[in-house]
C-alpha cells in the first residue's frame, strides 16, 4: 500500500469525500455559489481485469428503452431515459453512492470548499417569512447593515412568505457582482429595501472561545479543505487569548456530517506527535492509502475531551477513533453514526459526476467502524439544564453584621460581591449539558496533574 505522511493535494489523484447523507435540519441555509473540487480521472475507476459484457442484458435494455419510448402514456426522449438508467445503476450500489447532476455536484464543491458565493447570510424560516438568523462577517450582508432578527419579506420584489427556504435561497443565489433587492422588517416595523451585491464568501467550519479561564473549546461543524489550517489558528487563538498554555480543552465533533478525508488527517496532525492516524483499503490502486503524524503536534499535550454522539459521522469518526487509539484524549458523549466507508468523485462531460464508495477506512488500530460507530469512553446522554438557587442569593457570614474577620487575613466574601442570577453572561456549556459534564472531567484531570 501507499504510504504517505500526509496527502498534500487532492488535485493530484482522489478528492475524497466522507460524509453521512443527514439531514441538516438544525443548521441555518447559507446562500452560495461555487468553486471547483479536485477529483479522480474517470480511468482510474477502471478495473483491469475486465469482463465481457453481457450481451443479453444490453440487448434487454435496449428493449426496454424502445418498449417506453413507444407506449408509454406521455413522450420521453432519450436523454432523460439514459439518466435514469444511470441514477439507478447507481442507486442500487450503497446509500452513498450517487450519480450527481450538474446541480448536485455543484452543491457537493460548496460544501466540501467552504467559499461561496452570495449575500453572506444565514437564514432560517420563521412564520411563514425567511429570517435572518446571522450575517456573516465582513460580507456584504453586514456592510449592507443587515442584523440578526430582521424578516426577508420580498426577494426582488417577490413575496417570500408561502415558499420554501429551498426556493427563497435559489432566488437569492446567482452569479458573483449582480445585484440584488431584499426588503426586510425589523423589529415589526416598516419594510424597507437594501440593495447588495453577491460576492465570494468564505465560510469558517471551526468555533473557538475559552469556556472559563484556561479551558478552551473548539467546535468543527464540517470537515472542509480549509479545516486543518482554521483548528491551528484556532488553537493559537485560544493560547493567546488564555495568556499561558491551556489546562484542558474540548473538541466538539457533535452532529457534524463528515467532509473531506484530508481535512480529518490533518486536525488529528494537530493534536499527535507520531504515528498512524489512518488507512483505507479498496479494490483500486488509489484507495489504498496510509496517512500519519507528520510529527507537528500544536496542543501542547493539553488535556483533552472529544465529544461525539450519532450525528458525527465519517470524518468525524475518524478524527475520534484515532485520538481514541492513541489515547490522546477521553471521548465522551453517545455512539457516532458508524460510516467507514469513503467515496471518490469521478467527474463526468458536462458538469456532471459519479461519486462512488471506493474503499473503507480503518482507525490506527484496524477498527472499521462501517455500520458500528464509535464507543466513547464515557457514555453521556445529552439532558437539559436548569439553574438551582445561585449561592449569591443566600445569607452569607460575611453579611452579617458586626462578624468576625478572617483569622489569615483574607478578604469578607459576601453574598453581594457574587454576580446576581440572570446578569452573568451566558456561556456555551450554561445550556448544554455534555459539554458541562466535559468541563467538569477537565477540571478533575487538571487537579489530578497538578497533584
Amino acid at each position: 500500500m501507499l504510504h504517505l505522511p500526509r496527502l498534500t493535494s487532492l488535485a493530484l489523484t482522489i478528492a475524497v469525500v466522507i460524509g453521512a447523507p443527514l439531514a441538516r435540519a438544525a443548521e441555518p441555509a447559507r446562500l452560495a455559489a461555487t468553486t471547483t473540487t479536485a477529483a479522480a480521472p474517470a480511468a482510474a475507476a477502471t478495473d483491469p481485469a475486465k469482463a465481457p459484457l453481457p450481451l443479453d442484458e444490453l440487448r434487454t435494455f435496449a428493449e426496454v428503452m424502445d418498449r417506453i419510448k413507444a407506449a408509454y402514456v406521455e413522450p420521453v426522449d432519450d436523454k432523460t431515459l439514459l439518466e435514469n438508467a444511470i441514477k439507478g445503476m447507481l442507486s442500487n450500489l450503497d446509500p452513498h453512492s450517487a450519480y450527481l447532476g450538474p446541480e448536485d455536484f455543484q452543491e457537493l464543491q460548496e460544501s466540501t470548499s467552504g467559499e461561496f458565493g452570495g449575500l453572506g447570510i444565514e437564514v432560517g424560516a420563521e412564520d411563514g417569512f425567511i429570517k435572518v438568523v446571522s450575517p456573516i462577517d465582513d460580507t456584504p450582508a453586514t456592510k449592507a447593515g443587515i442584523e440578526a432578527g430582521d424578516l426577508i419579506v420580498k426577494i426582488n420584489g417577490q413575496p417570500t412568505r408561502g415558499q420554501s427556504m429551498t426556493e427563497a435561497v435559489d432566488k437569492m443565489r446567482g452569479k458573483i457582482g449582480e445585484k440584488i433587492t431584499l426588503t426586510l422588517v425589523r423589529n415589526g416595523g416598516t419594510p424597507f429595501d437594501v440593495t447588495l451585491a453577491r460576492a465570494i464568501i468564505q465560510v469558517k467550519s471551526v468555533k473557538a472561545q475559552m469556556l472559563e479561564n484556561g479551558y478552551g473549546y473548539i467546535r468543527i461543524t464540517q470537515f472542509q479543505v480549509k479545516t486543518g489550517e482554521e483548528v491551528s489558528k484556532a488553537l493559537a487563538k485560544l493560547r493567546k487569548d488564555n495568556g499561558k498554555k491551556l489546562d484542558g480543552l474540548v473538541l466538539d465533533l457533535r452532529n457534524n456530517p463528515g467532509g473531506v478525508l484530508q481535512a480529518a488527517v490533518e486536525v488529528v496532525d494537530h493534536f499527535i506527535s507520531s504515528g498512524l492516524i489512518v488507512y483505507t483499503k479498496g479494490r483500486i490502486a488509489n484507495s489504498e492509502l496510509r496517512f500519519s503524524a507528520t510529527g507537528h503536534d500544536e496542543s501542547d499535550g493539553v488535556p483533552l475531551v472529544v465529544l461525539i454522539n450519532g450525528g458525527s459521522a465519517s470524518a468525524s469518526e475518524i478524527v475520534a477513533g484515532a485520538l481514541q487509539d492513541h489515547k490522546r484524549g477521553v471521548l465522551m458523549g453517545t455512539d457516532s453514526f458508524g460510516k467507514g466507508s469513503v467515496q471518490t468523485v469521478l467527474p463526468l462531460n458536462n458538469d456532471r459526476a459519479l461519486k462512488i464508495t471506493t474503499a473503507l477506512y480503518y482507525t490506527p488500530n484496524g477498527r472499521s467502524i462501517q455500520a458500528q460507530g464509535i464507543v466513547p469512553d464515557v457514555e453521556v446522554r445529552q439532558g437539559k439544564l436548569t439553574s438551582d438557587q445561585p449561592d449569591s442569593e443566600n445569607f452569607k457570614e460575611a453579611d452579617l453584621q458586626g462578624h468576625l474577620g478572617n483569622g489569615n487575613g483574607g478578604k469578607d466574601r459576601p453574598s453581594s460581591s457574587q454576580s446576581p442570577i440572570g446578569k452573568a453572561k451566558a456561556r456555551p456549556q450554561d445550556g448544554d449539558f455534555q459539554l458541562s459534564q466535559a468541563l467538569s472531567l477537565l477540571k478533575g484531570l487538571s487537579v489530578t496533574r497538578n497533584k
